[in-house]
């Protein structure tokens, strides 16, 4: 169940690029109820398909999570933007994590 705390929309903005802690990371996420996770930055493209993958997994519970990523000429303030702007299951505000 996810708690009055929990986000329901991230934005995932990559610093240092793809790195092996996302599988971690996105497992908590699925636990917490995630339902979007925009990524921008360094290697966007590569991590948003990670993150289906890990969604997938072996396809026997699959997780369903909307991702999307950024490519170079959009800024962290135009994928906060864009989350922002989804509503229904996805209402609420976007939280911004560095990775």
């Amino acid at each position: 169940m996810q708690s009055a705390t929990t986000p329901r929309k991230i934005v995932l903005h990559s610093i240092h690029g793809y790195r092996p802690e996302l599988e971690v990371l996105v497992a908590g996420w699925m636990r917490e109820g995630v339902k979007y996770v925009g990524v921008v930055g360094l290697d966007a493209s590569r991590i948003e398909d990670a993150i289906d993958d890990i969604c997938t997994g072996d396809g026997a519970d699959p997780y369903f999570m909307v991702t999307a990523w950024h490519d170079g000429d959009e800024t962290l303030a135009d994928a906060v933007f864009l989350a922002e702007q989804l509503s229904d299951e996805f209402e609420g505000p976007a939280t911004v994590v560095e990775f």
